[in-house]
């Protein structure tokens, strides 16, 4: 329960401002709810926020609240900020080599897939969300990115079709806690946005299966149904009472629009809170990069152009840009043509020339397998390789019968490299 202090808190330096419990953090004054203090648990007109299961419990009494602090020390918290805005930024670097974490963080992945898709099941029959499992799958994604911010990304490479829908909650939750590192969150708040990643898509589990799969377009009153998981799996997660305010909000919001354009509401820019701001683009660029049933998949460029396109418009501007830079033009996993017509695979990406990312050359220019070779597209930088070795393309999954996920079953991933 949120402690109470009975003295006056920042006399006469106070200002107050009405956010909604998605963006209430650590460290904040409650000053006032939208219900009356007599029909809530608390002693006290206004408490400090100490630990998350504050914000678990006052999510169950309000959906908004006004927070105090001192003007020297004021945040931007209204739903109009985005995360670049955040008052202090956590710096991190690679702890350790990406194939050294790719064979850490296989097994973990490979059950992490298994139980995401158990998850999801246990929701269509019992309507019960096991959030323990939950929170046990993000705190092993987190750890793993806070080691290497590429290897995981490298994982979500490999799909199977036919788990779509929880393999992109898998993947939409590893990309958003990659994300959340580029912008400085801290750990914390990777975690928030790792548990809003893996369930912002729960309510699908409510949506019938011929809808859900349906592999051409839906009518018009089917769409109608499909549009509805947002506010199913806002219930299902409040239902759940595990008071996980954040997922509540971006498995409502994920799809609203910064033009108000989207669903369910319409809400515009200044409502929506900045959690289902990053969700929405990470999920619209899983989406548009896998191999869905009724659609085939993109390039990482061209699903990056669309949202670059799109930014300011259905997706905040800021954190578009930001998005663009986390992924990189060539993101782990990618298949590429280089100039000299030989095809790899990109494994990680190199952040001082993003451009130029460490690859493993599979195919020579006649497209016939060699021996796997790994190379640093940096060295053409430094003038140590020769620029044919520039990436002319980036291929879609499984072009000349190379993939992620063939890779990995071929059992190479780097092991004993």
């Amino acid at each position: 329960m949120p402690r109470h202090h009975s003295n006056g808190h920042f006399a006469n330096e106070v200002q107050s401002k009405k956010i909604h419990i998605s963006e209430l953090k650590i460290g904040m004054w409650v000053s006032k709810l939208e219900k009356d203090w007599l029909e809530t648990p608390f002693l006290m007109q206004g408490f400090l926020i100490e630990s998350i299961d504050d914000i678990e419990t006052v999510a169950q009494y309000s959906e908004y609240v006004w927070v105090d602090v001192r003007e020297e020390h004021w945040v931007s918290l209204n739903a109009n900020a985005t995360l670049t805005q955040a008052p202090t930024k956590t710096i991190y670097i690679n702890k350790i080599p990406v194939r050294e974490e790719n064979e850490r963080i296989y097994g973990v992945y490979r059950d992490a897939r298994r139980l995401t898709k158990s998850l999801l099941d246990e929701v269509r029959l019992t309507s019960v969300i096991n959030t323990q499992q939950a929170k046990t799958m993000v705190r092993d994604c987190v750890e793993s990115v806070l080691r290497n911010s590429d290897a995981l990304m490298w994982m979500s490479k490999i799909r199977d079709r036919d788990s779509y829908t929880s393999e992109h909650c898998l993947n939409v939750c590893i990309l958003a806690i990659a994300f959340g590192r580029q912008l400085g969150y801290d750990e914390n708040a990777l975690y928030d946005l790792g548990i809003c990643g893996l369930l912002h898509d729960v309510g699908k589990m409510k949506i019938p299966l011929e809808i859900l799969n349906k592999p051409g377009p839906l009518t018009d009153d089917e769409m109608k149904i499909m549009k509805r998981h947002s506010v199913y799996g806002r219930n299902l997660l409040m239902s759940a009472g595990s008071g996980a305010a954040q997922a509540v909000d971006v498995a409502w919001n994920h799809h609203e629009r910064i033009d108000g354009q989207g669903y369910p509401r319409g809400l515009n820019d200044a409502q929506i809170s900045r959690y289902s701001r990053v969700i929405a683009i990470v999920d619209a660029f899983d989406a548009m990069t896998a191999d869905r049933v009724y659609q085939p998949p993109i390039p990482a460029t061209q699903a990056l152009k669309i949202i670059y396109q799109d930014k300011g418009t259905h997706f905040d501007a800021e954190l578009a840009q930001e998005f663009i830079k986390t992924v990189g033009l060539y993101p782990p996993g990618s298949v590429v043509e280089l100039m000299n017509g030989e095809v790899g695979l990109v494994f990680e990406t190199n952040h001082k020339y993003r451009q130029l990312p460490k690859l493993i050359v599979l195919l020579d220019a006649d497209k016939n397998p060699v021996k796997e070779k790994i190379v640093d597209l940096a060295q053409v930088e430094k003038g140590q390789l020769n620029r044919s070795y520039l990436i002319k393309d980036v291929l879609i999954d499984g072009s000349f019968g190379i993939s992620a996920k063939e890779y990995q079953q071929r059992g190479l991933m780097f092991r004993s490299r």
